[in-house]
């Protein structure tokens, strides 16, 4: 009996220091960067950051799109920037306002591994408080090449539009590669994409304000 309450406790201790824990070692390697050393000499064409307050979401021009990553998308001719973000399926679909958000959906989202999507949002043109990354040719190609790769293609490499589950007339959900948890989040997918791509990031981080901060030096 004794030994049963012993590690019921060390389970409610555990679970009580996650959170903290966490926050932690999630600030400290937000903090940390890498790719720190650019040559701007060679950066000609530019992507963009922009964030809700907790999401960051790539951006490029339509005309910097690789033909790849391009087809299959769906857009209109005065379409010219294409914002890309990557998050929980469920999250996504159940959450279009932060008001909708409920325990059951950030809990699914944050402890439990689930299907992901890509949310591409479509605009004629760009927005004052969009964070512009000035990239090289090569930056541009891998950043491109990455986003790619994280939409799922069915057998014949199409990729899969999820109809009339938008939030409004310029976004579109699609099928995505991976799985999302408080390891695997939203921002820590546009890390990923920037740190692979040679450009400023940070080690790692759950957080929008990192690459924001990097960024807006």
């Amino acid at each position: 009996m004794i030994k049963a309450i012993r590690k019921i406790a060390k389970w409610i201790i555990a679970i009580i220091l996650f959170p903290f824990a966490y926050f932690l070692l999630s600030l400290i390697l937000t903090f940390i960067p890498v790719n720190n050393k650019q040559d701007y000499s060679e950066k000609t064409s530019s992507i963009y950051l922009n964030s809700n307050g907790v999401h960051l979401n790539i951006i490029i021009a339509k005309n910097q799109l690789d033909t790849e990553l391009l087809d299959g998308l769906r857009f209109l001719k005065n379409d010219n920037y294409f914002s890309f973000g990557w998050g929980d399926r469920k999250f996504y679909l159940n959450t279009p306002e932060w008001s909708d958000l409920t325990f059951n959906n950030a809990f699914q989202a944050l402890f439990l591994k689930s299907q992901t999507l890509i949310h591409l949002t479509r605009y004629s043109t760009s927005e004052t408080d969009w964070v512009e990354i000035n990239v090289t040719q090569h930056q541009l190609d891998k950043i491109n090449q990455y986003i790619y790769k994280s939409f799922y293609s069915d057998s014949l490499n199409n990729k899969i539009l999820l109809h009339y589950k938008g939030y409004s007339q310029n976004d579109d959900f699609y099928e995505a590669v991976g799985t999302y948890s408080c390891f695997k989040t939203s921002n820590s997918w546009v890390n990923k994409g920037l740190n692979q791509s040679d450009i400023k990031a940070c080690l790692w981080t759950p957080f929008d304000f990192g690459l924001l901060r990097i960024h807006r030096k």
